[in-house]
C-alpha cells in the first residue's frame, strides 16, 4: 500500500552505532571469518559477564555460565528444549511475546497461560501464579519488561514471585531483552539477582533492542552451568556457533556502548510520553508503560474487535498497528503500537488515528 505509516514492528529506527559497525567491518577486512567456539568468543562472554555485573549486580562465570546465541529467540528455544520433557507444564503470563507458546509446544510441553490485565498494569501477581501451579509445572517464563504491554515488575513484586517459585521448586526463564529500556526510577531488576533465584534462573538478553542490532542476530543466555551446558549441546548440533562478525561487533557494543544505550533510552522515553498522552487525548484509553517501546491502548470503546480495528485503520487511514489478540486471548480489545519510530511518524499517525475515530 502507498503512504503507510507502520507502527507495527518492534525494531529500533536507529542505525547500529557507527563504532559498533566499524568493529564488525574491521573484523571482515582482517579476514576474521572463521567459526568461533560453540559457546561464543571468550572475550564476548567476558564482556557479557561484565555488563550484567555493572548494570544489574549479577555475577556469571564467562567460561561456564554464559552462552552466545543467534538472537535472544534461539536462547529461549534452547532453554525450553533443554528443560522440558513431554507433558511438563510451562507457565506463561499473557499478553506476551508470540513465540513462547509454540516453542513450549514444540518441546512437547504444555503451555499454561496466566491472564494479566490493565487493572494491575499487566503484571503477574504471586496469587495468580500460585493458582496455576500443578504437580506438572516445571518452568515459569518471566517476560518483563513486557512485549506487547510495556509492563515492568518492581522489586517487591518480584520478591513475592520468587517466594512462590522457591516454594514449588520451579525453574525460571527470565526474558530480559528490553531490560535496558526501563523508565522507572528503580530501573530494571534482574530476576536472578533476587535471593535464591540465581541457581534456578536462566536470563535471556541480547543486542537487538538496547544496541539497535536486530539484523546482526545475536543474543545470549546466562544461568547455572549445568543448564547452560545442556543448552550448549543443542546449540552446537543445531547451530554450531553464532555469527563471527556479529560477535566482534557485540564486543565493542558492550565495552563502549553504554552511552549509546542511554541516548536511545532517552529518545524512546520522550516518544513514550508523546504517544501515551496523544492516545489518551484522542479517546483511546492507554495505561502508562514503564518499559520496552510499546503501548497497549484499549479499543473497546470503538465497538470493534482488535482485528477489525486494525484492518479498518490501515485501509481507511494507512496506519498499521497490531491486534492485541496476536499476543494471547486476553489481548483482545487492545492493539499494540510501537513507538520506536520518529516523532514525525508518531505525530502523523496520531493525527490519522484521531480522524479515524471521528469517522466511526
Amino acid at each position: 500500500m502507498e503512504d503507510v505509516i507502520s507502527l507495527s514492528v518492534g525494531e529500533p529506527d536507529f542505525h547500529t552505532p557507527w563504532h559498533i559497525r566499524e568493529a564488525g567491518i574491521e573484523s571482515l577486512e582482517k579476514g576474521r571469518t572463521r567459526y568461533t567456539p560453540n559457546r561464543g568468543f571468550i572475550q564476548l562472554r567476558q564482556e557479557v559477564s561484565s555488563f550484567l555485573s555493572r548494570h544489574y549486580g549479577v555475577e556469571y562465570e564467562p567460561e561456564s555460565q554464559v552462552l552466545i546465541t543467534v538472537g535472544g529467540s534461539e536462547a529461549i528455544d534452547l532453554c525450553v528444549r533443554s528443560l522440558i520433557t513431554p507433558g511438563d507444564e510451562v507457565l506463561i503470563p499473557e499478553p506476551s511475546f508470540v513465540c513462547y507458546v509454540p516453542i513450549a509446544q514444540m518441546a512437547g510441553g504444555v503451555p499454561v497461560t496466566i491472564e494479566t490485565g490493565p487493572e494491575n498494569g499487566f503484571k503477574l501477581t504471586a496469587k495468580e501464579l500460585e493458582a496455576h501451579i500443578t504437580e506438572r509445572t516445571k518452568l515459569l517464563i518471566m517476560p518483563y519488561p513486557n512485549n506487547p504491554t510495556g509492563a515492568v515488575m518492581e522489586r517487591e513484586e518480584l520478591l513475592k514471585i520468587a517466594r512462590v517459585v522457591e516454594k514449588h521448586n520451579l525453574l525460571v526463564l527470565s526474558d530480559e531483552i528490553y531490560a535496558a529500556l526501563t523508565y522507572t526510577q528503580e530501573g530494571h531488576i534482574c530476576f536472578s539477582s533476587l535471593p535464591g533465584m540465581m541457581e534456578r534462573t536462566i536470563v535471556v538478553n541480547g543486542f537487538s533492542k538496547a544496541h539497535s542490532m536486530t539484523g546482526w542476530r545475536l543474543g545470549y543466555a546466562a544461568g547455572p552451568r549445568e543448564i547452560i551446558s545442556l543448552m550448549v549441546k543443542l546449540h552446537q548440533f543445531a547451530i554450531m556457533s553464532a555469527p563471527t562478525t556479529s560477535q566482534y561487533a557485540a564486543i565493542e557494543a558492550l565495552k563502549n556502548g553504554d552511552d549509546d544505550m542511554a541516548y536511545m533510552r532517552g529518545q524512546y522515553d520522550m516518544r513514550r510520553r508523546l504517544i501515551v498522552d496523544g492516545l489518551n487525548e484522542i479517546g483511546l484509553k492507554c495505561f502508562e508503560p514503564k518499559g520496552a517501546f510499546y503501548v497497549f491502548p484499549s479499543v473497546k470503546s470503538t465497538g470493534l474487535t482488535s482485528d477489525e480495528f486494525c484492518e479498518r485503520l490501515i485501509y481507511s487511514k494507512q496506519v498499521a498497528v497490531v491486534p492485541g489478540s496476536a499476543f494471547g486471548p486476553c489481548g483482545e480489545g487492545f492493539v499494540r503500537i510501537s513507538y520506536c519510530y520518529s516523532v514525525k511518524h508518531i505525530t502523523e499517525a496520531l493525527s490519522r488515528i484521531r480522524a479515524f475515530l471521528e469517522e466511526l
